[in-house]
């Protein structure tokens, strides 16, 4: 089923990590919150990676440059090299380099991964308004970034530079909970300049563009927790996806999701990359999984049976991705909801 169709999860007879060559992963929500991995994460791509599938870590956070997030992976039990890491410092220096000369100043606001990835495309990044940029590119500069960086983006857009974005992720997952992202911080400058930055991060070409320039994958697998950036970016780069629910997605938000943000499977964790998929059926007037059938009725979603609380998903979703589903949704999924625990 093509993701322009998608209506509701699929079914794989065989274990993802040997339907696809490449595992495309998310790493805030997916493998690690707060630095720290998150349950089954470790052993899961263990046993993916020893199996032959290829890891690669895609990740729209812009502040570390890929050698300190190998590094990390490798402490957390994950191993991995820099060039196993693509980051949307990468892919925004990408798409300044093919607009401006080689040389050209760029105004940095954000951190050593920005800087980094400029320097590998031959541009020069700068700190300061007067310091004569081409450019202004604004990344994740970790929660101390200084409020004077905004000013400081502000007064070069508002003289006529030209504004990038590495992503526009309004939140990121940490130790404590969901805290502002760089989509945040991008807002304080859109209103300062009322300008709209080129954004080269996930869910847009720019990133699915970099990441497969530098994995080579021929049948990718992306695997994320958002569905505003990594299962939109799957969509559009016309791949297929897997959500796990271990960061912002719940299951309201899954039910509800426009078409362009419906993965192809879902799983709890990374344990599902080692394993089938089970199939979503028609049946008895709905949409079946497991044990679970899901149906409409009285302008709610309606769910039946016993089993895993992930087949009652499945098979929620199912109905809930319909035309008549989407309005019995928006009016009452709750009770279904609460009756597998989520």
């Amino acid at each position: 089923m093509s993701q322009q169709s998608r209506t509701r999860p699929s079914g794989s007879a065989t274990a993802l990590n040997e339907a696809y060559d490449t595992a495309l992963l998310d790493l805030d929500g997916v493998v690690y919150a707060g630095g720290e991995a998150i349950a089954y994460a470790v052993e899961s791509l263990g046993t993916a990676r020893d199996a032959g599938m290829r890891l690669a870590y895609v990740t729209n956070n812009a502040l570390r440059p890929p050698d300190t997030v190998a590094v990390h992976l490798t402490e957390l039990g994950v191993p991995a090299e820099p060039a196993d890491v693509i980051t949307s410092a990468q892919a925004v220096s990408r798409l300044i380099a093919e607009q401006l000369p080689a040389g050209s100043k760029v105004l940095v606001i954000g951190g050593d991964g920005l800087r980094i990835a400029l320097r590998e495309r031959g541009l020069e990044p700068v700190e300061s308004a007067d310091d004569d940029p081409a450019a202004v590119v604004q990344g994740y500069g970790g929660p101390d970034l200084p409020w004077a960086r905004f000013a400081e983006a502000c007064y070069a857009i508002n003289r006529g530079v030209p504004w990038f974005a590495s992503n526009t992720d309004l939140t990121i997952p940490g130790a404590r909970g969901i805290m502002p992202g760089n989509g945040a911080a991008v807002e304080v400058v859109r209103i300062g300049t009322g300008a709209e930055p080129q954004v080269a991060g996930k869910p847009l070409p720019p990133m699915h563009r970099e990441t497969i320039l530098r994995t080579g994958a021929r049948k990718a697998l992306v695997v994320g927790d958002r569905l505003d950036t990594d299962i939109e970016g799957a969509f559009n780069g016309g791949v297929d996806s897997l959500l796990v629910l271990t960061g912002v997605t719940d299951g309201a938000r899954l039910l509800a999701a426009e078409p362009e943000h419906r993965p192809t499977y879902v799983d709890a964790d990374l344990r599902g990359l080692l394993t089938g998929q089970p199939e979503v059926t028609e049946r008895d007037g709905g949409f079946g999984c497991g044990g679970w059938t899901a149906s409409t009725g009285a302008g709610a979603l309606v769910l039946d049976g016993d089993g895993t609380a992930l087949d009652g998903l499945r098979a929620l979703c199912a109905v809930a991705w319909t035309d008549a589903g989407e309005g019995a949704c928006a009016l009452d999924a709750g009770k279904a909801l609460a009756r597998l625990g989520l």
